[in-house]
């Protein structure tokens, strides 16, 4: 299984996750996890919303 379709299915699950959350349940730095959910929300799978300073993903 590729690393989006993880992604997908744990802010699926979560309905809403941190960067910090998924970097965690994945084993990967925070960094790397940032750059995959910025490559799901160019495709348009995931939506970014920005509160207090945290990175909150949502399926689109």
């Amino acid at each position: 299984m590729n690393i989006h379709k993880k992604i997908l299915g744990l802010i699926k699950k979560e309905k809403v996750a941190t960067t910090s959350e998924i970097a965690r349940s994945l084993g990967i730095s925070w960094n790397t996890a940032e750059k995959y959910l910025l490559e799901l929300t160019i495709d348009g799978k995931i939506l970014k919303i920005k509160k207090l300073g945290v990175n909150l993903w949502v399926l689109k």
